[in-house]
């Protein structure tokens, strides 16, 4: 009994010490982003400072391009997030329901897209991208964003589909229903959790993708939150609290994006998890 009790207090302190360690950088960030310039290095290490301000917060918002970056940022990563899982959803299905000539040759060909280094694609894509005009706009980061992921997000919900008794939607065929008109009012409801799981994963990508970003706009105007965030960053100094308020407001959409889909977001994590 003595001995049970231990292992249940150590596994709950183990926890805390997790939850604390992965929280830590979040609470430094917002305790940097109210510190004021003239305490910043003048207090050395503190928990918290002892004058706190809001000042790099209204300056973030009323001085500086970072509304243009935010409102930048939420376009690219949601039309992202619908493109990417729209797009799964579809030849998901089509992997998980279907045989056809060449089906795991078009699997192959999707994991080889995954195996190589983003960086070493960056002159490729624009190159490709740049005759097109699509080089420094919201478009093009779009398309580029939704076929790196669009990979990957189809093997996810491959593996949803492949969950769901074929005899199912086999049924609705039999009682009159089509094949799409199965899919959309039986199949699809029941992959909420997958959907969620895939939106949430290439939302949080698309938002905080760097690389293409930078490499493929030029100006403030398209520019995304992550390439906004360098302009607080000067030659010769950084401005750190105004950087760390930038950022703890471009976590906010995130963390409500993943309050909206926590319902199914968990179940989806889980559904593929082996059941004895």
């Amino acid at each position: 009994m003595t001995g049970r009790i231990f292992l249940t207090v150590a596994h709950r302190l183990a926890i805390l010490v997790y939850i604390a360690f992965a929280l830590f950088p979040l609470f430094w960030l917002l305790k940097v982003s109210v510190t004021p310039n003239d305490l910043l290095y003048s207090e050395g290490v503190r928990l918290w400072p002892s004058r706190a301000t809001f000042d790099h917060y209204r300056f973030v918002i009323e001085n500086s391009a970072f509304p243009t970056f935010f409102k930048n940022s939420v376009i690219v990563a949601g039309s992202t997030a619908f493109a990417v899982t729209v797009l799964s959803s579809l030849s998901g299905y089509a992997l998980s329901r279907f045989q056809f000539r060449g089906k795991y040759w078009i699997i192959a060909l999707m994991l080889i897209t995954q195996m190589f280094p983003l960086v070493m694609l960056v002159a490729p894509i624009f190159k490709m991208l740049s005759p097109l005009g699509l080089t420094n706009s919201l478009t093009g980061l779009v398309i580029v964003y939704t076929a790196f992921n669009v990979p990957f997000a189809t093997f996810l919900m491959q593996s949803f589909f492949d969950g769901i008794p074929k005899d199912l939607e086999e049924a609705a065929m039999i009682d009159g229903a089509s094949r799409f008109t199965a899919f959309r009012q039986i199949i699809l409801p029941l992959t909420l959790p997958g959907i969620a799981a895939t939106l949430g994963f290439v939302f949080t990508a698309a938002w905080s993708e760097l690389l293409f970003a930078l490499m493929l706009i030029s100006g403030n105007q398209s520019a995304t939150f992550p390439v906004g965030l360098l302009t607080f960053v000067s030659k010769f100094s950084v401005d750190f609290g105004q950087m760390m308020a930038a950022g703890v407001l471009a976590l906010v959409p995130a963390c409500l994006f993943f309050l909206l889909i926590q319902r199914y977001l968990v179940q989806g994590l889980t559904a593929g998890a082996v059941k004895g």
